[in-house]
């Protein structure tokens, strides 16, 4: 079997991915700039991600999708899977009768593809069962967003401050969008070339024409394509379970280092006690929705923490991480995670 070491470089690699402090300054323009860690470049990131929940009848994994093409046996039926169409075919003899067992065993070996390209030759199914319950200690991964696609090629201009050289890239492909992500530096920013192009889960093809149309796109797609929400959450329940702290906070400006050390703790009679040492601060929260979306009010007495007051809209959030997001006049982020 594959020893769980071999693996733990990948998840810390998508760990970092998904929960990286997002930590410069992002414009309101429309062809405003943004760097590795902006709120935008990371969700654009997971757009471009591999495509793997759609074989999940298959392998039981949201974090990886086996090669085409290969071949099962389902119900001592032989099924070869060559193209995506044919998982319906595997899904079609699983349900065609109540009686039989419905296991799906896969003729190894094959290859597995995670959601960062990586790819993994599996030789049997020890191995098989091993990738997958490794991948099941990490449940709330913000993994690939389903439901828009982009139509390539896009172009991308780039300014590196460290060298003081700019130019500019035409983008492909998801897999190019994402290694181009994955390997800019702190000292590059990057501004899309608007319009962009791109395909909802309706297949209803719009034109994207700002970074803030772009997000919007990306929130629309996290609500509303139920591949992105296979598991319910409740937002209450996982809100008032543990203590949080803030990776990210941007109000205008950067301004996460005001918040290290402290911990949340959001309580069932709306509550919320911020710890810093020994020194605590109780203050109010609550949770609302209005037509559809959900905000988050936040109100403390005294400053750094009376910073945070506002009513949040509610980006995405799982059990460890919460994202919250205001737009008005500028888009300002407040994003908790899991201590």
């Amino acid at each position: 079997m594959f020893p769980s070491q071999k693996y733990l470089s990948l998840a810390v690699a998508l760990l970092l991915l998904s929960c990286q402090s997002e930590m410069d300054e992002q414009s309101n323009n429309t062809q405003a700039t943004i760097t590795n860690a902006s709120p935008l470049t990371t969700y654009l990131q997971r757009v471009a991600m591999v495509q793997t929940v759609q074989d999940n009848v298959i392998d039981g994994s949201s974090y990886c999708t086996i090669k085409l093409p290969y071949t099962v046996t389902v119900n001592s039926q032989k099924i070869a899977v060559n193209t995506i169409a044919d998982y319906q075919k595997v899904l079609d003899n699983i349900n065609a009768n109540t009686y039989d067992d419905d296991i799906v065993h896969i003729d190894f070996p094959v290859t597995m593809v995670y959601y960062n390209y990586i790819e993994k030759l599996i030789p049997d199914e020890a191995d098989f069962n091993s990738l997958i319950a490794f991948w099941n200690l990490y449940p709330d991964l913000l993994s690939k967003i389903n439901g828009l696609n982009i139509n390539y090629p896009i172009t991308i201009n780039s300014y590196n401050s460290a060298n003081q050289m700019a130019g500019s890239q035409s983008i492909v492909s998801d897999q190019a969008f994402f290694n181009f992500i994955k390997n800019l530096n702190p000292s590059e920013y990057i501004s899309l070339r608007y319009p962009i192009s791109i395909v909802d889960y309706n297949n209803q093809t719009k034109s994207i024409n700002n970074n803030l149309e772009f997000e919007n796109a990306i929130k629309y797609a996290i609500d509303y394509c139920p591949e992105n929400n296979i598991a319910t959450v409740d937002f209450a329940q996982a809100i008032t379970n543990g203590s949080w702290e803030i990776p990210y906070f941007f109000d205008d400006s950067e301004k996460t280092a005001s918040y290290n050390g402290y911990s949340f703790v959001f309580k069932n009679d709306n509550t919320v006690v911020a710890t810093k040492g020994a020194t605590s601060q109780t203050g109010q929260w609550e949770s609302t929705v209005l037509y559809g979306a959900r905000e988050v009010k936040i109100e403390f007495a005294a400053e750094p923490l009376s910073k945070l007051n506002r009513n949040w809209k509610l980006f995405e959030f799982n059990n460890s991480q919460i994202r919250l997001r205001d737009v008005s006049s500028s888009t300002n982020y407040l994003y908790f995670q899991k201590k």
